[in-house]
């Protein structure tokens, strides 16, 4: 009943309303484009290339752009090389006193910042794009899928719509971000995301009541529960924080500029657990394409080392690239941390807004105080997103669950979804929160009025 009220309230807040109807509009467009095949390729020829991505690394890629890949569609690349450029520049941002300065410079610096990702999106399109072309007949589309031969003018003509395609999918993200509800972004992954999982777990569940996969209808609710449990793990590991107890020496006249700040009441510095997100993932993935890539390389592909390194990394469900993975994952955590949580910064705030931590000095002692327990809290906030990360290979190894359906047991696929769902809800819930609190005042200034 509480549901239906909320829904109903949602309902009610006009401008709340059209943010929602505008999201699901635009969402419902890149579900449409997701469908588009390229001009010049037979779409009946596609049935190969859907059997080669059904699972491993070529399966995640897919799960990304919402089947998109495996549909040679317009939308191909997906928002993937936008995540790239916004990656590599907040990196650069470390080491190139230009992209820091424009950092410090608030929202003009910000503007400068996204006009840049958008340009190096563009570059980096020009380079997957071919790639993926170029890839697609060894992934099993036969010679007479291309209607237009694999001539120049195919080339380049679909190299244009696919770059096309990933810049029109990033205007329908930065659209959802100022028009809609929730960050847009993140919103086209997870619907990509999600667009596959019917059809994996059809697929998982078909195969246990046929009895190929074994257990029948028992296996599948067990499968179900475990999920629903790594579901709510994987809440408690981004919604996790750790109080820091704050005082203030000094209040304001307008009742407390720090209260705002901290929570009302709540005198506390919330620091996160995993105050990274599913970036660390990202990153580790990246990076466990090069050991295969080396292994196929002119120099290593016949010797014993090197076809050993294509069959152990090629396999993102085996058991050496998954050590590896796990490990990059908590290295780059600390990394990712380290960059993105400012303990300098949270320090010299917290002494000119007249905060305190009871004990601690303010200023250089906070700071080291503040990177101590960030250190102690993200250790076990590394582990616990590493065995989520694995968690897929391990559900395949002993439950012996089909790779699809496994891809949604954890890993960034399963964060991403749980992440931009917390983050979708807690906007919707601010404007509830906004529109009870402006109901409140009006009400008051109509008595008022009528006293």
């Amino acid at each position: 009943m509480k549901l239906i009220e909320t829904l109903k309230n949602v309902w009610k807040i006009t401008e709340l309303k059209d943010r929602i109807i505008l999201t699901l509009g635009l969402l419902l467009v890149y579900r449409f484009g997701a469908q588009v095949v390229l001009p010049g390729i037979d779409a009946s020829q596609l049935g190969k290339l859907a059997e080669t991505t059904d699972g491993g690394i070529l399966g995640l890629l897919n799960a990304f752009t919402g089947g998109a890949f495996a549909n040679a569609s317009v939308f191909a690349l997906g928002i993937m090389p936008y995540i790239s450029a916004s990656i590599v520049v907040q990196l650069m941002g470390i080491a190139i006193p230009y992209l820091q300065k424009l950092q410090k410079e608030g929202a003009s610096g910000q503007k400068k910042i996204t006009q840049i990702t958008r340009w190096l999106t563009i570059v980096i399109c020009l380079f997957q794009a071919p790639g993926y072309l170029a890839s697609l007949p060894s992934l099993g589309i036969p010679g007479e899928a291309f209607l237009l031969g694999q001539t120049f003018t195919f080339y380049f003509s679909s190299v244009i719509i696919l770059v096309t395609g990933c810049i029109f999918a990033m205007w329908l993200g930065e659209k959802i971000t100022d028009k809609g509800i929730g960050n847009g972004i993140s919103l086209l992954i997870m619907v990509g995301i999600i667009a596959t999982l019917p059809q994996s777990f059809i697929q998982n569940a078909a195969s246990r009541l046929s009895g190929a996969g074994n257990g029948g209808f028992m296996m599948i609710l067990i499968e179900l529960v475990i999920w629903f449990i790594i579901i709510l793990a994987s809440v408690m590991l981004v919604m996790a924080v750790r109080k820091i107890a704050v005082q203030y020496a000094r209040r304001n006249a307008s009742g407390g500029y720090e209260k705002n700040v901290f929570g009302g009441s709540r005198q506390f510095l919330p620091l996160k657990l995993n105050a990274s997100g599913v970036m660390p993932i990202i990153f580790a993935q990246a990076i466990m394409f090069v050991p295969s890539l080396i292994g196929g390389s002119s120099m290593l592909k016949d010797s014993t080392v090197g076809q050993w390194m294509q069959a152990e990394f090629s396999d993102i469900f085996g058991l050496w690239y998954n050590i590896v993975f796990a490990l990059l994952i908590i290295v780059f955590t600390y990394f990712y941390t380290a960059i993105t949580v400012p303990t300098n910064k949270m320090a010299d705030d917290l002494k000119r807004s007249g905060g305190f931590i009871p004990g601690i000095r303010p200023g250089t002692e906070t700071a080291e105080y503040l990177d101590k327990i960030m250190s102690q809290i993200t250790f076990p906030g590394s582990l616990f997103l590493a065995l989520v990360a694995i968690f897929p290979a391990i559900v395949v190894k002993i439950m012996n669950v089909q790779q699809g359906w496994a891809l949604f047991f954890g890993g960034t696929s399963l964060l991403i979804m749980v992440g931009v769902a917390i983050d979708t809800m807690q906007q919707v819930n601010s404007y509830l929160l906004n529109r009870h609190y402006d109901g409140l005042m009006k009400t008051g200034k109509n008595r008022k009025a009528n006293a």
